[in-house]
């Protein structure tokens, strides 16, 4: 939007510093090339059809987890602060606000606009919902993303009370709330689900069917018309979001899809104008005959295996490192993969805005044949050989990407005597057994919700709950990452979280195998597509040529 270099009253830095530091100064790198004979037209109907390589986990905004779930939040709701058309934070609900010299209390001025069936949006729904994220009965699994709130984390944690969170509504448009400590990245954090208004009067009324598309009510530019799970879902233009004369699209239908291969045919058929993931073993082909479509760009995010350390033999560090180091990164990335994708040592992606040079396993510059000499001596030391091979069983959601790269490093680790057994099943699925424990090794992947390492280190923090997928629970960890949060002076801040990430890469309760790119297929006749690290693509801010 038009915002990017306003300024707050006090002269702290508004959007304009925001958007530069979402940007990560990470550079486009679309591929190009001749049109291919397969290239398909976007559809003058005004309607845009989406591919999204997965099922919606829910309509609610603080039930969601998933990257394929929050570009349908993304096109529905209108948080305090949102996502520009380039991925940049801009003001959403909130027109303006103010930041307390301190640097503690900021103070929201919302914009006239309404829900979808005409009510006022007010700062009390902000309120409502907020505490209902933080209500201890409904196990929100984000909610630890809101305990930079003061009282948030003691209400949450059931020892204190809801009146004592710091977010109040002083009248109708303004919404006063208090942190616990200075956050440089609290505004790009309001863009997140967890944050995103829900309807008092419409929750009250209808309780856990609320989201029916017969009952929905929502405040940004789309509001859902029908759901078919596994399927897809539409959404219509909301007539009463106060930007609706400037969105191009009257409707959009997210078509989800598990399968990257069929989703690909389906583009080059012509019945999608956007594929939100490619299947790499098809790059070659994808480079030679739809260059104009494809469009691979760095994305802030990281590829990792979690290890349930709250099973054994996960529970012993010897393990977990000695199947680290056995996995050669370099060749997942370079001859598995083969579309730009970097070898990751470390969690936090580089380049991430508030942070110092990521910490990485201590092995990263160990030549592969040593580290696989060290994996075998360190299962050995575990109490596994050849009499007693480690077994167990690597779980990832069905993808033909996910498939390869579990093939390929199934094969590397029987190098060192290990023997492991392959299953997969949907996305859903799969993560809601992550969430669960119920797993061994299983594949996850993590895209930052904003610009800041905290995004990335909070997940195997011990409060964080169901995300910390790999059950990790470090005490001098989560001490680091709790100093973390309460240092204001943000170089001290960056070494005060490398130390807590740093102790993460010792434990590896994760495995980093590669730092993402985004790969999708998107229309040429599409206008308003920005590659961005964020990945974020709202639909409002797309139209045709």
């Amino acid at each position: 939007m038009s915002d990017q270099t306003k300024r707050t009253p006090q002269g702290k830095p508004g959007f304009g510093a925001l958007g530069r530091a979402l940007a990560f100064g990470l550079g486009l790198a679309v591929v190009g090339g001749a049109a291919g004979p397969w290239a398909p037209a976007a559809q003058a109907a005004g309607v845009l059809r989406i591919g999204n390589d997965g099922e919606p986990q829910s309509m609610d905004p603080h039930f969601v987890s998933t990257v394929q779930t929050s570009r349908l939040l993304d096109d529905m709701y209108l948080a305090l602060v949102t996502f520009g058309a380039k991925g940049e934070a801009i003001p959403g609900a909130a027109e303006r606000w103010t930041i307390s010299p301190d640097g503690l209390t900021y103070t929201f001025t919302l914009r006239d606009h309404t829900w979808s069936d005409g009510t006022p949006v007010t700062a009390e729904d902000f309120v409502y919902s907020w505490r209902r994220v933080l209500d201890p009965a409904m196990g929100a699994e984000y909610a630890s993303l809101a305990y930079i709130i003061k009282g948030a984390e003691a209400y949450n944690s059931g020892q204190g009370k809801v009146e004592d969170v710091a977010a109040k509504a002083l009248d109708a448009k303004t919404l006063e709330v208090t942190l616990t400590s200075p956050a440089p990245y609290f505004l790009a954090q309001l863009t997140h689900q967890v944050f995103m208004p829900v309807p008092k009067h419409v929750v009250e009324k209808y309780g856990r069917d609320w989201t029916k598309p017969e009952t929905f009510v929502v405040n940004g530019a789309y509001k859902l018309a029908s759901w078919l799970p596994n399927v897809e879902a539409k959404l219509v233009k909301n007539e009463n979001f106060y930007d609706a004369k400037d969105v191009f699209f009257d409707e959009v239908i997210y078509y989800t899809y598990e399968d990257r291969t069929a989703m690909q045919k389906r583009y080059r058929a012509g019945e999608l104008d956007i594929c939100r993931e490619i299947a790499s073993e098809q790059i070659t082909w994808l480079r030679d005959n739809l260059a104009d479509s494809l469009r691979i760009a760095p994305y802030a995010g990281i590829y990792d295996y979690a290890f349930n350390t709250t099973q054994k033999p996960f529970d012993d560090l010897r393990v977990r490192q000695a199947l680290t180091m056995a996995v050669d990164v370099e060749a997942i990335s370079e001859k598995v993969l083969r579309t730009g994708e970097l070898p990751a040592w470390s969690f936090v992606p580089p380049g991430v805005e508030n942070y110092t040079t990521p910490a990485t396993v201590a092995w990263k510059d160990v030549p592969f044949k040593e580290r696989q000499e060290k994996a075998r001596a360190l299962l050995a030391e575990a109490g596994f050989s050849k009499d007693k091979p480690l077994t167990f069983t690597l779980r990832y959601n069905t993808s033909e990407n996910h498939k390869r790269v579990a093939v390929a490093i199934a094969s590397m680790w029987k190098q060192i005597g290990v023997s492991v057994e392959l299953f997969n099943t949907d996305g859903k699925i799969h993560y809601a057994d992550l969430k669960q424990k119920a797993f061994q090794v299983a594949r996850e992947g993590w895209i930052a919700d904003y610009n800041d390492p905290q995004s990335f280190l909070f997940k195997m923090e011990g409060k964080t709950g169901p995300l910390n997928y790999s059950g990790y629970d470090n005490p001098e960890y989560n001490a680091l990452m709790d100093e973390g949060a309460l240092t204001i002076d943000l170089a001290k801040r960056a070494e005060i979280l490398k130390k807590a990430e740093a102790l993460a890469m010792r434990d590896v309760p994760v495995m980093p195998i590669y730092y993402y790119v985004s790969k999708q297929l998107v229309s040429p006749k599409l206008v308003g597509w920005h590659d961005n690290a964020l990945d974020k693509h709202v639909t409002r801010f797309l139209s045709l040529k």
